[in-house]
């Protein structure tokens, strides 16, 4: 895994999400105009608070859209948090050149919202995974 390198900008984000949530972030990136926070296993609650509290109080202050995603270092683990507001029912791993592709099931109700206009989901979740893990594409069946 390559190291990743953290801007001033987003350190600040990191310190501003950590001090609002006692949750402790791994990672935080920019992709498709959203802020995504990884955090670490078992935080996921935290970072959100009671009925999404927390996050939408951050979507206020940073003026930002704000997906959180709890991290794993189970591949197939973490496609499936990345696509936790899908309801995903199975993640297929496939050899593909250098590393991987991930296929996941979603019912067929929320296969277009988990693609999102344009693909913008499967862009969001193959930026966290290209960066944690070694799938190099994903696509939503």
């Amino acid at each position: 895994m390559p190291e990743i390198a953290l801007d001033t900008e987003t350190l600040g984000y990191i310190r501003l999400f950590e001090e609002r949530t006692g949750a402790r972030v791994r990672d935080c990136l920019e992709a498709e105009d959203k802020l995504v926070f990884l955090v670490y296993p078992g935080e996921i609650h935290k970072a959100v608070g009671p009925g999404g509290v927390l996050v939408d109080r951050l979507k206020g202050l940073l003026k930002k859209e704000i997906m959180v995603v709890e991290y794993s270092d189970e591949p197939a683990t973490l496609v499936k948090n990345v696509f936790y507001a899908y309801s995903p029912r199975t993640v297929d791993l496939a050899q593909k050149g250098k590393g991987r592709h991930a296929t996941v099931t979603v019912d067929p109700a929320w296969k277009a919202r988990a693609i999102g206009k344009a693909g913008k989901n499967l862009k969001i979740a193959r930026a966290i995974l290209m960066r944690h893990s070694d799938i190099i594409s994903v696509n939503v069946a």
